[in-house]
């Protein structure tokens, strides 16, 4: 049914689309998952038990409205957000559009949100006991945006699993400068700051097009700050062979034209880093295949989206059988045997 449903949703306006399907989801209860999850599934990561691998990438549900009905899905984790300290409008529509012929979506959404206040309600009504991150970023006008995340940190940081700070958007302009060495080293110093004794994991999602001094900064600032992990990548700005009349839409790219540089960027980091951070690949996953090089390249966990827009929220089941078959065939007993072994 949610699957025949999807083909429906796609006749409409993309954002509408997306809009109506929240709607859905708030309103129409799902049944729990039929099937538990295969064993060689589970990880354990970033101090949490997680019974399968496969996460929900941030940006569909910004405002945290519905992590539980996701989870039902299948989904082994579900990260909301963005979500930053006042409501933010986001940028003017129209804001995202399907590249159906290149299975890929661009989108220039600017950070929309209901603000941290109304993320933390939702939390605080959340049912279920599925693994809820929350990424958080800095509202555009801001003129400290490094209090944005502290303040944002402060809030919801008690309300979720655990919180990713989002610094690579390229939506909200400036925002990925707060990827350069000092800017990242002040505002990693000052959310672990803000977390005090309390063992949050906290990680920084990172940006696609970074260049390798980039990473060598990154991974240098990560380790030495006590970070838990980072996840790679956000959408790019970069533009390969489109086929879509989208195609010179500006924003940010996502979907399968990001699997294999976002995996790249995603195995140098791991070559740095080792097993020291725990590593989510993120960025063109549209079979158990993608998810399992992901994992090769140094991945412990993986997070999609825009497949979802293609396939429906059956992928989630697919996903973790075609990864379940791949770890057998390969000899490997569980995730973990496989983390890195490409890099």
């Amino acid at each position: 049914m949610l699957d025949f449903g999807t083909s429906l949703l796609r006749r409409l306006p993309a954002e509408t689309a997306h809009d109506l399907t929240l709607c859905l989801l708030r309103q129409m209860p799902l049944p729990a998952p039929r099937l538990a999850d295969p064993p060689c599934l589970k990880v354990a990561a970033l101090g949490l038990s997680f019974p399968n691998p496969v996460g929900l990438a941030a940006g569909f549900d910004k405002n945290a409205a519905v992590p539980g009905a996701m989870a039902k899905l299948g989904f082994g984790f579900v990260e909301c957000g963005t979500v930053t300290p006042r409501p933010q409008a986001g940028n003017p529509r129209p804001r995202l559009f399907r590249l159906s012929e290149d299975r890929a979506v661009i989108n220039r959404m600017g950070f929309n949100n209901g603000g941290m206040a109304r993320a933390a309600e939702n939390l605080k009504r959340r049912t279920g006991s599925g693994i809820v991150g929350i990424n958080i970023g800095a509202n555009k006008d801001s003129e400290d945006r490094i209090a944005d995340y502290r303040a944002a940190f402060a809030l919801l940081a008690p309300l979720a699993d655990y919180v990713t700070v989002n610094i690579s958007s390229p939506n909200t302009p400036g925002l990925r400068g707060l990827q350069n060495k000092e800017e990242l080293t002040r505002l990693v110093g000052t959310v672990l700051e803000a977390r005090g004794g309390a063992r949050k994991p906290v990680l920084v999602k990172i940006a696609p097009d970074l260049d390798e001094t980039a990473l060598d900064e990154i991974a240098a600032v990560a380790l030495m700050s006590g970070l838990d992990g980072l996840i790679v990548s956000n959408t790019t700005i970069a533009r390969p062979p489109l086929k879509s009349r989208h195609a010179r839409e500006a924003g940010g790219l996502s979907g399968a034209p990001l699997l294999m540089p976002s995996t790249q960027i995603l195995k140098a980091m791991r070559q740095r880093a080792g097993n020291k951070l725990t590593l989510v690949g993120v960025g063109g996953i549209a079979t158990g295949a993608d998810a399992y090089a992901k994992i090769r390249a140094g991945a412990s966990l993986v997070q999609l989206y825009t497949a979802l827009v293609y396939d429906g929220p059956g992928l989630v089941g697919r996903i973790k059988s075609e990864l379940a078959a791949c770890l057998t065939r390969d000899g490997y007993d569980n995730v973990a045997e496989a983390v890195g072994v490409d890099a």
